[in-house]
C-alpha cells in the first residue's frame, strides 16, 4: 500500500509464529518507510539512535549505562560531513540518510535498542551499537527454533584409554575450562520455566545473541517501491548506506581485557589455538564453536580430523618411499640403462620430426634411477592401502560429525531452524499451490521460469568447463612445440664432461616448463571463474543459504576438478599411449606429432606435475592468506595507530578485514582439492600425504590466526555438517580406486616388468633358466630400421657419432624389421594388455569389496551418541509435553467436576 510521496507499512513490536512456520506481525502500529522516489520530506515519527559521547573505556562491550550489552555494530558515514558540492550527490546522500533513518526506526520498533557514538579517529564515522533485550531474545529464539538447555547432562562419560597419551597434546583445562554439557530442546516462550536458567544474562551467550540480532537485521524493511519491499542489512551495505555491520570481539587478541567480567575468549583462542607455538595441540573446538558459531566450528573440526587421519597415511607413504629409495640398489633395469655396455650401446629413435635426432639411452640414467623410487612394489601396496584409508576416514568422520551434531545442537537444524534468504523472500511474487498441504505459497518464479534459469546456468557452467579443456589442449600443443626447440638445442650425447646434460633432458625441460605454465593458467582461470560461478548462483535464486552454498560448491568444484586435474589425467592416461611407431607416427590436428614417454614411462613426469601444482598451490595459498589481510589491516590502521587517543573496542574491530560473503568456502575448496591430489594420484607420489600433513598443520594455525587477529568477528551461523563437500569427497574416494589402479596398470612399468620376469625371461620366450630381470631393457625396446623413415619423420641432420646408424630403438612391443608381421604388435604386447586388464579388474573388485565391508561394519552413529539422543528426546517429551499434558488434564478435570456438579444439583433438590 502506498501514497503519493510516502509508503506506509504495518510494523511490529513483537513477532510470533503460525502453524506453517511463518513469522506473524502482531502489533498494528504504523511505521513510515522511506520512499525511494518523489519528494522526500523527513517524517516526524522517525526514531533514530541517540548520539552519545565515548566513555573512554576501550574494553567496554556495553552501552554507556554499563548495563545493556552490545550485540552488533552498524557503521555509517555522517551525511552532514560528506562532500556535497554536486546536487546529484547531495540528492543521493539525502536518499541514503532517509533509508538509514527509516531502517533504524524500524529496528527500534522491533524492540532493539540503539546507541550511536562518533569515531574518535575519523569524525565522519558513526558507530551504532545494537542491543537485544530479554523479551526480544526470547521471542526470536522461539521463532528461530534455537535449542537451549533443559538440564545438565546426567549420562556418565567413559574416559578414553588413550587419555594418558593425548594429555600432552590437549589444551590445559585450567586455562580453557571444558564446556558443561546439557540436554537441550527448541525454546518455547510459554514454557520458559522448564528451561535451565540459573542466570538470565548468561542464558543466551554472545554468539546466540548476535545470531538473533543478525536475523532481525536481515529482515527489517526500510523502503517500498512498486509494492516491492526493500529490506535487510545486506542491501544497505551493498548500496553504501552502511559501511559495515559486525558483532564485536570481546577483547584484544594479544592482551586480556581490564574488565573483570570479560571472558577474554578471543585472547584465549589466540594463545591456545592460533599461536604458532600451539601447532602440536588439539583444537579447543567447543570454545571455537561458542565464539564463532557452529559453521566455523565444524570446519575446524573436519580439518583437524582430516589432519589426524593423514598421520597414518603419511607414515605408510614415507615407509613406501624409503622402500623404493632403498630398492634403487637392486633395480636391475635401471642399472642396464646406466650401463655403458648396455644402455650406452642402445641408440634411440628420434621423438619428433626433422629437428630431433638419435640419442643414447644412457641420457635417461638419472631419471630411471629416480623412477625406481616411485615405480616399485611399495607403490602397489600404498595404492591399495589408500583405497582403504579413504574409506576409514569418511566413515569415522561420519561418526565424529554425529557426535558434534548432538553436542552442538544441530541434529534437526535443517528441518527447523534455517530460514529463507532475504533475497529469496523479496522475489516471492508468484503464487502456487503446495501439492502436499494444498495451501497457497509464494515462490520467486514459475515452473517455466525455473527451467529457463536452470538451462542458462547449466549452459554457462559447461561453457567454462570446455574453456578449461581448451586451455589444457593449448598446454599440450605447447608441449609438442617446445619439445622441438629443446630437442634441437639441448645435446643428446653424454661425453662425461657436461654433467648438466644428465639432468636437463628435452623431456625434463618440457615437463617442468609446461607444469609451471599450467599452474599459472590454473590460478588465472580460478580468479575469473570465481566471479562467474557467484553470478550464476545468484541468478539461480536459491531459497536458503545452505542451498546457495551447496549449489556454488558443486559449480566451483566441477571447474576446479577440470582445472587442477586435467593435466594430470592427460599425463597419466593419454600421453605416450597413442604415438604409433617411428615409421608411422600419429599427429595432433595433422601437424603436431604426439608426445612419447621416456623409456621408463610417464610416471616420473606425473610425479613432477603433481609436485609442482600441489606444492605451488600450498605455498601460494598460505602466502596470500597471511600477507594480504595483514597488509590491508596495516594500511587501514595506520591513522589509528598514529593517534594517541583511546580507541573503543568497536572502532578497533572496524579496522579489521571482513571475512567475506562466502565465509570459509575457499578454505573448504582448498582442502578438498588437496584431498583429491592425496587420493586420486597417490600411486605416483607416495609423499603426497606427508606434504598434505605438513601443509595442514600450518593451515589450521594460519586460518585460526586470520580469524582471531586479522578479521572482524564473524556473524555466527548454524551448520549441521560440511554440506556438499561430503558427497564430493565420497565421489573422489570411489574414483580414486580406479585412477590409482589405472596408474599402476597403464602409466607405470610394473606390469610389463612382472610379465617379463615370470614369462619372457625364461623359456619358451627367454633364454634364462630362472626368472630374472636381466635383459629387460634389451628385450622390451622394439627395433626400427632407419631406412623405413617416411617423409618428415626422418631426421634433418645426424651428428657424426650417429652417422653409421642402421637401426634404432623405440618404446613399444612390436615385431622387428624383416619379420613376417614387422612393426605390428607382438605376443609380448598382448600378454601385457591381458595382464593389465586382469590387474585392473582384480584390484578394483578387491578394494571396492573391502571398502563396502568397512562402510557396512562401521556405524555412522556411535552407541554413546545414540544413547544421548534417546535420553534427550525422552527428557524433552517428559519435561515439555507430559508436563503440559498434565496441566491440560488438571484443567479439564476441574471443568468436568463443575459440569457434573451442575447436573447433579437439580436432581438432589428434587429428591430432597
Amino acid at each position: 500500500m502506498s501514497v503519493e510521496n510516502e509508503d506506509v507499512l504495518l510494523d511490529m513490536d513483537g513477532v510470533s509464529e503460525d502453524g506453517d512456520g511463518e513469522i506473524v506481525l502482531e502489533s498494528m502500529e504504523q511505521t513510515v518507510i522511506a520512499p525511494t522516489y518523489g519528494s522526500m520530506q523527513p517524517p516526524e515519527n522517525y526514531h533514530t539512535a541517540e548520539l552519545v559521547e565515548f566513555d573512554l573505556n576501550p574494553d567496554s562491550l556495553f552501552f554507556n549505562d554499563g548495563q545493556r550489552r552490545v550485540d552488533y555494530i552498524l557503521v555509517y558515514e555522517d551525511e552532514a560531513l560528506k562532500d556535497q558540492t554536486k546536487s546529484t550527490k547531495r540528492s543521493m546522500i539525502l536518499k541514503q540518510r532517509k533509508k538509514r533513518q527509516a531502517y533504524e526506526s524500524n529496528l527500534m520498533r522491533h524492540g532493539l535498542r540503539l546507541e550511536a557514538t562518533r569515531s574518535v579517529v575519523d569524525e565522519k564515522l558513526i558507530f551504532v551499537k545494537v542491543h537485544a533485550p530479554w523479551e526480544v531474545l526470547c521471542t526470536y529464539a522461539e521463532v528461530m527454533h534455537i535449542k537451549l538447555p533443559l538440564q545438565p547432562n546426567d549420562l556418565k562419560v567413559r574416559d578414553s584409554a588413550f587419555n594418558c597419551f593425548t594429555k600432552f597434546f590437549r589444551v590445559n583445562e585450567d586455562i580453557i575450562k571444558p564446556e558443561q554439557e546439557f540436554f537441550t530442546a527448541p525454546f518455547e516462550k510459554d514454557r520458559i520455566h522448564e528451561f535451565y536458567i540459573p542466570d538470565r544474562d548468561q542464558f543466551f551467550n554472545p554468539s546466540t545473541r548476535s545470531r538473533i540480532v543478525q536475523f532481525i537485521l536481515s529482515r527489517v524493511e526500510y523502503a517500498i517501491r512498486d509494492n516491492v519491499k526493500k529490506f535487510g542489512i545486506n542491501k544497505l551495505l551493498d548500496s553504501a548506506v552502511y559501511k559495515a555491520a559486525f558483532p564485536l570481539h570481546d577483547c584484544r587478541f594479544n592482551y586480556m581485557s581490564e574488565d573483570p567480567n570479560c571472558p577474554n575468549e578471543r585472547y584465549l583462542l589466540y594463545r591456545e589455538w592460533a599461536h604458532p607455538r600451539s601447532f602440536y595441540k588439539l583444537q579447543p573446538l567447543d570454545l571455537v564453536r561458542k565464539y564463532y558459531g557452529e559453521k566455523i566450528g565444524i570446519y575446524f573440526a573436519w580439518l583437524g580430523f582430516y589432519t589426524k587421519m593423514l598421520v597414518l597415511a603419511a607414515f605408510v607413504g614415507l615407509a613406501c618411499f624409503l622402500y623404493g629409495y632403498k630398492s634403487q640398489e637392486s633395480c636391475t633395469w635401471s642399472k642396464e640403462v646406466c650401463d655403458p655396455e648396455i644402455g650406452g650401446n642402445i641408440i634411440m629413435c628420434p621423438q619428433c620430426d626433422e629437428q630431433c635426432t638419435y640419442w643414447n639411452l644412457t641420457i635417461t640414467c638419472n631419471s630411471s634411477q629416480k623412477l625406481c623410487i616411485f615405480d616399485s612394489f611399495g607403490t602397489l601396496v600404498f595404492a591399495v592401502f589408500m583405497g582403504v584409508w579413504v574409506t576409514l576416514f569418511l566413515e569415522f568422520w561420519k561418526r565424529r560429525q554425529a557426535e558434534l551434531e548432538y553436542e552442538w545442537d544441530t541434529v534437526e537444524f535443517l528441518e527447523q531452524e534455517e530460514q529463507p534468504l532475504p533475497e529469496y523472500e523479496a522475489k516471492c511474487t508468484h503464487v502456487v499451490v503446495n501439492p502436499i498441504t494444498q495451501q497457497e505459497e509464494h515462490v520467486p518464479y514459475t515452473a517455466c521460469g525455473k527451467c529457463l534459469r536452470m538451462t542458462l546456468c547449466t549452459s554457462a557452467v559447461f561453457f567454462w568447463i570446455f574453456l578449461i579443456i581448451a586451455s589444457v589442449v593449448g598446454i599440450i600443443v605447447y608441449r609438442l612445440s617446445v619439445f622441438l626447440v629443446f630437442s634441437s638445442n639441448l645435446p643428446r650425447h653424454i661425453n662425461g664432461t657436461e654433467a648438466i646434460q644428465k639432468y636437463l633432458t628435452p623431456q625434463t625441460a618440457t615437463t617442468i616448463t609446461a607444469s609451471i605454465i599450467n599452474f599459472i593458467i590454473i590460478m588465472i582461470l580460478n580468479m575469473v571463474y570465481e566471479r562467474v560461478a557467484i553470478w550464476i548462483t545468484d541468478f539461480e535464486l536459491q531459497r536458503t543459504k545452505s542451498d546457495y552454498e551447496n549449489s556454488l560448491t558443486t559449480k566451483m568444484f566441477l571447474f576446479q576438478f577440470v582445472n587442477y586435474y586435467s593435466a594430470c589425467f592427460y599425463i597419466a592416461f593419454f600421453k605416450g599411449k597413442f604415438v604409433g611407431y617411428p615409421g608411422d607416427p600419429i599427429y595432433w590436428f595433422g601437424r603436431y606429432r604426439n608426445e612419447e614417454c621416456d623409456p621408463g614411462g610417464c610416471l616420473l613426469e606425473l610425479t613432477t606435475q603433481l609436485t609442482i601444482i600441489m606444492g605451488g598451490k600450498a605455498i601460494w595459498n598460505n602466502f596470500q592468506e597471511v600477507l594480504f589481510p595483514w597488509i590491508k589491516n596495516l594500511i587501514g590502521r595506520c591513522n589509528a595507530v598514529g593517534s594517541e587517543k583511546i580507541i573503543p573496542r568497536w572502532e578497533q574491530d572496524y579496522h579489521l578485514q571482513p571475512l567475506g560473503k562466502l565465509g570459509l568456502f575457499y578454505e573448504y575448496l582448498e582442502m578438498v582439492i588437496q584431498f583429491g591430489f592425496v587420493t586420486l594420484f597417490v600411486a605416483s607420489f607416495p609423499l603426497a600425504p606427508l606434504l598434505a600433513l605438513v601443509n595442514n598443520l600450518v593451515e589450521i594455525r594460519v586460518d585460526a590466526w586470520k580469524l582471531t587477529t586479522q578479521f572482524r568477528r564473524v556473524p555466527p551461523e548454524k551448520a549441521q555438517d560440511i554440506g556438499a563437500w561430503q558427497p564430493i569427497m565420497q565421489g573422489i574416494a570411489i574414483l580414486a580406486v580406479v585412477t590409482n589402479a589405472m596408474i599402476i596398470a597403464f602409466t607405470s612399468d610394473m606390469i610389463p616388468r612382472l610379465v617379463y620376469y615370470w614369462s619372457f625371461s625364461v623359456p619358451p620366450y627367454g633364454n634364462h633358466s630362472s626368472p630374472t630381470m636381466e635383459g629387460y631393457i634389451t628385450n622390451t625396446l622394439s627395433i626400427f630400421n632407419v631406412s623405413d623413415f617416411l617423409g618428415q619423420s626422418r631426421p634433418a641432420s645426424t651428428p657424426a657419432w650417429f652417422a653409421n646408424v642402421t637401426t634404432c630403438r623405440y618404446r613399444d612391443f612390436r615385431y622387428p624389421p624383416g619379420h613376417e608381421y614387422q612393426y605390428e604388435h607382438n605376443i609380448y604386447y598382448w600378454h601385457v594388455i591381458a595382464a593389465k586388464l586382469s590387474f585392473l579388474i582384480v584390484v578394483e573388485h578387491v578394494v571396492y569389496s573391502v571398502k563396502f565391508i568397512i562402510a557396512y561394519i562401521i556405524p555412522d552413529i556411535s552407541k554413546s551418541t545414540r544413547d544421548k539422543l534417546k535420553r534427550e528426546k525422552y527428557l524433552t517429551q517428559k519435561l515439555l509435553h507430559e508436563t503440559h499434558l498434565k496441566g491440560v488434564k488438571k484443567q479439564m478435570g476441574k471443568v468436568a467436576e463443575k459440569i457434573l456438579q451442575g447436573i447433579d444439583d437439580p436432581y438432589r433438590q428434587k429428591y430432597e
